[in-house]
């Protein structure tokens, strides 16, 4: 019962952090998971279980208040399943950490350049349409081989390339459903096919995953209200303000300061 309340709890700020700012759901998840000794493909499984749930209910709650962009979301959702599935493949068959520093400094520079961006506003507007499938791409295959990745990779590309906080944030979000179920799936197909040889411990991660269901159904509501009502300054403040945070903490992890 304590474990589960433990990560009720996470599941809740997770979800919360990630409906409100497009981002840190996996981060922050796969973080207490792996600190905890899960391995990494494993968290990845757990978590990606665990948002078929949540962001089934924060994308519906994005969609109600009319957070979403739907030219976008049909120009980036397909790519997020074709590079999630990837992911998902290559973390159960080859370690995947070796893109971990590039990510990290990719964090850090498009922190730094939204908190500069908040400083010194630039009006949104359309992003790119080449810019788009490459980082469905990315996003996708480093969310399911890292664990989380969705978010900080898109999120942070989209609002970089001058979209508005507010769609880029639903219209991630909603995406987000797909890039999770086809993630789950392919991990599923995994386990039923042999191709995934550690996966027999995934049955001790039902009552953590039941945990993060069970909080992210709760904050999810809240997180699209939020975004809906906040101004754009401010949630570029908060946006850049994380990725930094992620990035320094990621940094910390390779160096072994933590």
């Amino acid at each position: 019962m304590t474990e589960f309340l433990l990560f009720l709890v996470i599941g809740f700020f997770a979800q919360a952090v990630d409906g409100a700012l497009g981002m840190a759901y996996g981060v922050i998840s796969s973080t207490v998971l792996i600190a905890t000794g899960v391995p990494p493909a494993q968290a990845s499984a757990a978590i990606h279980a665990a948002e078929m749930f949540t962001t089934a209910a924060a994308g519906s709650s994005h969609l109600y208040h009319r957070n979403v962009d739907w030219r976008l979301f049909w120009r980036l959702a397909p790519f997020g399943v074709i590079g999630g599935c990837l992911g998902a493949y290559v973390l159960t068959s080859i370690d995947a950490s070796a893109a971990r520093p590039i990510v990290t400094v990719y964090l850090g520079v498009i922190g730094i350049y939204l908190l500069l961006r908040s400083i010194r506003p630039i009006p949104a507007k359309p992003v790119p349409a080449k810019l788009v499938a490459p980082l469905g791409l990315t996003g996708g295959f480093l969310d399911a081989a890292g664990g989380g990745g969705w978010g900080p990779i898109v999120t942070t590309g989209l609002l970089g390339a001058g979209g508005a906080p507010r769609y880029v944030i639903g219209t991630v979000s909603i995406s987000e459903f797909l890039i999770t179920t086809s993630v789950s799936l392919t991990f599923l197909i995994a386990i039923l096919t042999g191709h995934w040889e550690e996966a027999e411990g995934l049955h001790d991660m039902l009552v953590p995953v039941a945990g993060l269901i069970v909080g992210g159904l709760f904050a999810a509501p809240l997180a699209a209200i939020f975004v809906k009502n906040i101004g754009q300054t401010l949630l570029l403040r908060l946006v850049g303000t994380l990725i930094v945070l992620i990035a320094v903490f990621q940094a910390g992890r390779l160096f072994g300061w933590w």
